[in-house]
C-alpha cells in the first residue's frame, strides 16, 4: 500500500506545471523530463503477490538501493510520452562506478512513467544522464541531472 500511494503521488508530482528547468526537470529536443529517486525499501513492503513487489524483477535487498523514476512529456503541450525507450547512466563524483540501465515502463494511476533500481553507495553526488528515444523522432534526447545522496 505504501508503494502504491507513493507511486500514485509520483504520477501527479510528474505533471508539467512549469516550463522552467530545475534540479528535477530538464528540457531537450522538445521533451520535458522529470527525475524522481526513492528508496527501493518502499517496494519491499508489499506481499509477493502485489504487482509492485515484482516490478523490474523485484526490489533489491541492498541497503543502498534506490528506484529511479522518469516521466517524459512534450514540453510545448504537456502531453505525456508513453511509448519511449528510456535509459539512464548513473555515475558517482568524477564519473567513477558508471552504471547504465534500461528503465522499464510502469503504469501508475492511468499514466506511464519509466523506472529501474540502482545502487547508490555512500553519500555522494551522482550524475544521472537520461536518454529518451521516441518513435518518429530523428534522434534520442539527452538530459543530465545531478542527484545529491
Amino acid at each position: 500500500m505504501v508503494l502504491a500511494t507513493t507511486l500514485w503521488l509520483a504520477a501527479f508530482w510528474f505533471t508539467p506545471a512549469s516550463a522552467e528547468e530545475n534540479e528535477n526537470y530538464k528540457v531537450a529536443q522538445g521533451l520535458g523530463v522529470y527525475l524522481g529517486v526513492l528508496p527501493a525499501a518502499i517496494a519491499r513492503g508489499h506481499l509477493e503477490s502485489h504487482p509492485e513487489a515484482t516490478m523490474h524483477g523485484g526490489p533489491p535487498r541492498g541497503t543502498h538501493e534506490y528506484h529511479i523514476i522518469i516521466a517524459v512529456f512534450e514540453a510545448a503541450t504537456g502531453a505525456r510520452i508513453e511509448n519511449a525507450k528510456v535509459t539512464a547512466t548513473v555515475s558517482g563524483l568524477g564519473h567513477v562506478g558508471q552504471n547504465s540501465l534500461e528503465l522499464e515502463p510502469m503504469a501508475i494511476a492511468g499514466t506511464v512513467t519509466y523506472g529501474g533500481f540502482v545502487d547508490l553507495p555512500g553519500n555522494d553526488r551522482y550524475d544521472i544522464a537520461v536518454d529518451v528515444s521516441v518513435p518518429g523522432r530523428p534522434a534520442p534526447a539527452r538530459v543530465s541531472f545531478t542527484y545529491q545522496h
